[in-house]
């Protein structure tokens, strides 16, 4: 005798083990350095589901909130430690975000603009940048660009001691800035995992790892909310879901799918940081390539 499933879960076209395995791919591959997209997409082409579908939209906004809960968690006590001791350095934290979020807001949207208005013969009916580079054979290079990122960090900080050992004190305004920069071109090229691109950025510049960890996921809880906005207009604007019926049914199965996410993200924060602080970093850079070259083939 089964489970009986509750109705939304039928509306939604997915069934229970589809959220919550979609769930763990997108909150495991979301925070490791190895590029969330890539693996969502062939998650959902493996599972025959359609990412345009209004219960797909909503169900990954629902998993980048549990995933930015999840980081908010799991460091909240180490940010507490590095960047809110005192008033001077909360400040000092508060301007290297803010200098580091303009920077990736200039830089991506810039991008985004430019790539829709060049490529809009090849864009959807609306015109965004996602019907692009939602293919593989477009994510591939961007992963592949990720790994050698991760590799050449890797062995650059093999060379050199850690730099500090109170965490914050070696990431100034021009660090902070390239980093920011560099995570504006996560934006639109979907592949180049965000963390792997900005935890490798900073440990090129110079930052130890545990600061260029913190200082990665501190941005990403900045980012979060604007990308959760703006995956929210697309579903508005392309009136998929109308209706508080409609839109209750596609809600619970988000929800169940933000709490798989959320433990998930838990998890992978702390390999992530295992493997950063061990030396294993070059192994995600190693499986970037890897999985580029197997994506290739879908």
């Amino acid at each position: 005798m089964g489970i009986a499933l509750p109705a939304c879960l039928y509306n939604c076209g997915m069934s229970l083990l589809e959220i919550i395995l979609l769930s763990i791919v997108q909150g495991l591959a979301e925070l490791l350095p190895v590029s969330s997209s890539a693996h969502v997409v062939v998650a959902e082409k493996l599972m025959g589901l359609d990412p345009s579908s209004p219960p797909m939209t909503l169900l990954l906004v629902m998993l980048h909130t549990g995933t930015m809960f999840a980081v908010i968690v799991y460091l909240w006590r180490r940010w507490r430690e590095s960047f809110f001791q005192n008033t001077q350095t909360v400040r000092r934290f508060a301007w290297l975000v803010t200098v580091a979020t303009i920077l990736t807001a200039v830089v991506g949207g810039s991008l985004i603009k430019i790539i829709e208005g060049t490529a809009s013969h090849r864009l959807g009916q609306y015109g965004e940048i996602e019907e692009l580079f939602g293919r593989l054979e477009l994510i591939a290079p961007a992963l592949a660009g990720a790994g050698i990122l991760i590799l050449i960090s890797a062995f650059a900080e093999r060379r050199k001691p850690e730099v500090s050992t109170n965490a914050g004190d070696d990431l100034n305004t021009k660090k902070a800035g390239v980093i920011g920069i560099v995570q504006g071109f996560c934006l639109p090229f979907r592949g180049f995992s965000r963390s792997g691109a900005t935890i490798s950025t900073g440990l090129l510049a110079g930052v130890g790892k545990s600061c260029a960890e913190d200082f990665s996921f501190a941005l990403a809880v900045v980012l979060t909310p604007f990308v959760v906005v703006r995956e929210a207009m697309r579903l508005v604007r392309a009136e998929q879901i109308s209706g508080i019926t409609t839109l209750a049914s596609a809600m619970m199965p988000s929800m169940v799918g933000a709490v798989c996410a959320f433990l998930a993200g838990l998890f992978a924060l702390k390999w992530l940081n295992r493997w950063l602080e061990s030396g294993r970093w070059y192994l995600f850079g190693i499986y970037c390539l890897v999985a580029a070259l197997h994506f290739l083939g879908y």
